[in-house]
């Protein structure tokens, strides 16, 4: 029954997720253009500008929400009210501190707003610029003082609850403000319905929590009290703090140092393709971190035969579909770029390839790094400094010798030493606790018939498909749909008849969605 209800729940978060980012990713193209039109890409960029240097304030609370959201996983499992009171109440207390220290915080910074932005040279008036400050501060703060409860939907697997009510306000926010910008061109008009929808949105969600949870009393003088009874808290806090702020500062930094050593214009280009794999990145995620919680759970049941066998399957189904991305990527990416944006935006297939290669890389460790999250170990706080050290070191030397392609070299060089090499050592000897061994057998298998469909299968589209020199949208959508529907069948196939993990979660998907 335990493992029906995750995975239910996994698919409805998947399902949920997925339908809302086809929804926002649609409403994103059109919002940018109209806002653009309306209201200038000076008050764009300013909005943006803004709601990034309060994103560095947010760094204060790196670390709290996922403690708390690794220390419920027991009492949800348990059902345990009482405790996951207490957790929560602990959890609000601390919010309470972050969001204070985000407050005087953003009052210190906003002393500094007319340098930053000068009125004679953003042509907005500072009244507008601190209006639209304090309006993004306070939005933010609401999940601080009053939305700390969320987390707990999030640790019980109910995430859903939180994504459909967010983006269903998110979606009519800002068709009104694309209304209102359309016809008014106000910019505090369009600032005004920001806030008030996060005020609104914060209403829903807690009427909604309390509707869920009706036995939840979160009290904050109670998690003062409670504070000293959990020290775990803040011990994974800090631990979770440095794996977050050095992965933070490694993903900052890579922009600086194309730049450092190529130029604005190598630090655009590259971004185009970047932005194409983080909105892919986006889209994988969307189906796997719906089962973080469930991963979650299914450890605190404490049967090792079943989570080994959960670990396989999403391993697998994260290398099958990891193979897929990237494979259609190199088929198609550079025929896009010249569609997209020009001919002259293209790269080298080099830098094409270290890319992709560094794309995969990324796309492949999520179940590892879900299962470490799920058995809370953190305190390898050395791996995160040392891949950001290793990063900066092999960004400079590679960035000084070879240029663009030793910066990419930079992070797949820190991704392989410690996500590749450190990160399963430490989960199977630490949490899963079984020979390492396992999890290398398992992942050249994985390889191998990855490696395998891809030669196969490029055998096959050589001979069948070719893309010409000039590309429409209508022939490149076509030869996506064949190259995609061929590999498709080849890898799924292998995959099928080589791997029993695979063939387990097929059967699994199958059960719940035509047999249920």
């Amino acid at each position: 029954m335990a493992q029906e209800s995750r995975v239910k729940k996994t698919l409805l978060n998947a399902r949920v997720n997925l339908i809302f980012y086809f929804l926002t990713l649609a409403l994103s193209f059109f919002s940018r253009k109209i806002f653009l039109d309306t209201l200038g890409a000076d008050f764009v960029g300013l909005t943006g500008t803004l709601q990034n240097l309060l994103g560095f304030l947010n760094l204060a609370e790196l670390g709290v929400g996922s403690a708390i959201g690794y220390l419920l996983y027991k009492p949800l499992y348990d059902h345990d009210q009482n405790k996951i009171n207490e957790i929560i109440s602990v959890m609000g207390y601390l919010y309470r501190w972050i969001g204070l220290i985000i407050l005087a915080a953003g009052i210190l910074l906003s002393f500094f707003l007319p340098l930053i932005f000068p009125s004679d040279n953003t042509g907005f008036p500072i009244t507008l610029i601190y209006f639209a400050y304090f309006s993004f501060l306070g939005s933010s703060l609401i999940g601080y003082f009053i939305n700390y409860r969320q987390n707990l939907l999030g640790a019980d697997q109910r995430n859903y609850v939180v994504t459909a009510y967010f983006q269903t306000a998110n979606i009519i926010k800002t068709l009104i403000q694309m209304v209102l910008a359309w016809y008014t061109g106000s910019y505090y008009l369009w600032v005004i319905i920001e806030f008030t929808f996060g005020i609104i949105y914060s209403f829903i969600l807690n009427w909604k929590i309390n509707q869920t949870y009706p036995w939840l009393r979160a009290s904050i003088s109670s998690g003062r009290a409670l504070f000293r009874q959990y020290p775990e808290v803040m011990t994974k806090t800090k631990q979770l703090f440095v794996h977050k702020i050095a992965g933070f500062a490694q993903f900052q930094s890579q922009s600086f140092f194309i730049y450092m050593f190529v130029s604005l214009g190598g630090v655009a280009m590259v971004g185009n393709y970047l932005m194409i794999v983080d909105k892919l990145n986006v889209l994988l995620n969307t189906f796997l971190s719906s089962s973080g919680a469930g991963v979650g759970n299914l450890i605190a049941e404490g049967n090792k035969t079943k989570i080994m066998s959960v670990f396989w399957q999403m391993f697998s189904l994260q290398f099958f579909v990891a193979t897929f991305i990237v494979y259609i990527l190199y088929k198609s990416i550079d025929s896009f770029i010249s569609i997209w944006v020009g001919e002259e935006y293209i790269l080298s297939g080099v830098i094409v390839v270290l890319i992709l290669i560094k794309t995969f890389l990324s796309f492949t460790r999520s179940t590892v790094d879900q299962f470490i999250f799920g058995y809370g170990l953190f305190y390898d706080v050395w791996a995160p400094l040392a891949e950001a050290l290793i990063y900066v070191i092999v960004a400079l030397v590679g960035g000084y010798f070879f240029g663009l392609k030793g910066v990419l070299c930079a992070g797949i060089i820190s991704l392989i030493v410690i996500v590749e090499l450190w990160k399963p050592y430490f989960l199977f000897r630490s949490g899963l606790k079984v020979s390492v061994w396992n999890y290398w057998n398992g992942y050249f298998k994985c390889f191998f018939f990855s490696f395998l469909s891809i030669v196969f299968c490029n055998s096959i589209i050589d001979y069948l498909v070719t893309l010409p020199a000039t590309v429409s949208v209508i022939i490149w959508i076509k030869y996506v749909f064949i190259v995609s529907l061929i590999f498709l069948i080849v890898i799924s196939s292998v995959y099928f008849v080589g791997n029993k993990h695979f063939r387990s979660v097929v059967g699994l998907f199958y059960q719940k969605i035509f047999l249920r």
